[in-house]
């Protein structure tokens, strides 16, 4: 048996003149003002939700990125460097197989 699903209620006061609009297009799309109201909020929601938290690349963009993670550039030596301490560090902490283990900076994994 299936539970009946929880529903919230929000209320807004809002002028006339935008009440009147809002019921001619949901009249228009055949539902009611409150089956619109929320079909819109949501439809516009999912919009800034998606805008917010996908990125988008150019074709350019995507074909650099995609070259640089086949062709990763040699490690310089402040990487290597900042490599050797975080080792030690691990080293210090009793974490000799820790998660770098026996990778070197630039070494595929």
């Amino acid at each position: 048996m299936n539970a009946p699903e929880s529903s919230d209620r929000i209320t807004n006061r809002i002028p006339q003149a935008i009440t009147l609009k809002i019921q001619e297009a949901a009249e228009l799309t055949g539902s009611t003002m409150n089956q619109f109201m929320v079909q819109a909020s949501l439809e516009k929601a999912e919009k800034i939700i998606d805008r917010e938290k996908f990125i988008q690349l150019s074709e350019n963009d995507a074909a650099m990125i995609i070259n640089l993670l086949d062709n990763p550039s040699k490690p310089n030596a402040a990487l290597m460097r900042a490599f050797e301490r975080f080792q030690q560090r691990e080293i210090e902490n009793g974490n000799q197989s820790g998660p770098a283990g026996d990778i070197s900076p630039g070494q595929q994994v």
